[in-house]
């Protein structure tokens, strides 16, 4: 099986720049914003907002409690990315590699976040991460509910 990639794009009325220093310096506040998708964030090794630091998520998708380690592998302020790459947890049951990408364009009043997976399916009959891509467009809309009201 080979490397696939899929993407989303949401569009925000919330500042781009918040929404991507969020992923990059403060993802563990990502939870408090998100709840009924992302129930925890937690530090495990490094420092948060440098690239080598691993990331513990408790997540709720497909109806289901999953966990996942994460490698923040990318920090890129020129192409405002943000790439973290999964070490262990549910997703490797499916995937022998899976990396996400969030990064965020803003065009005047177009505000533009876009996820993008990476993926390596473990055999044929694994679903493509069709259901993850929806799970990242609700999480970037509670982001932004929280963001304009505030």
């Amino acid at each position: 099986m080979g490397l696939s990639s899929k993407t989303i794009q949401v569009k925000i009325k919330s500042s781009c720049d918040v929404f991507l220093q969020l992923w990059k310096t403060n993802p563990c506040q990502v939870p408090t914003l998100t709840p009924t998708t992302i129930q925890n964030c937690q530090i495990r090794e490094g420092e948060v907002g440098t690239i080598g630091s691993i990331l513990f998520w408790n997540y709720f998708h497909d109806g289901k409690d999953r966990v996942i380690k994460t490698l923040t592998q990318e920090l890129d302020e020129a192409k405002k990315l943000v790439t973290f790459k999964a070490l262990e947890g549910d997703l490797l049951e499916l995937y022998k590699t899976f990396v996400t990408h969030v990064q965020v364009d803003a065009d005047g009043s177009n505000n533009l976040v876009t996820w993008t997976v990476e993926y390596e399916k473990l055999n044929p009959n694994v679903p493509d991460p069709d259901t993850l891509l929806e799970f990242y467009k609700e999480v970037t809309k509670d982001i932004e509910t929280h963001q304009l009201r505030n």
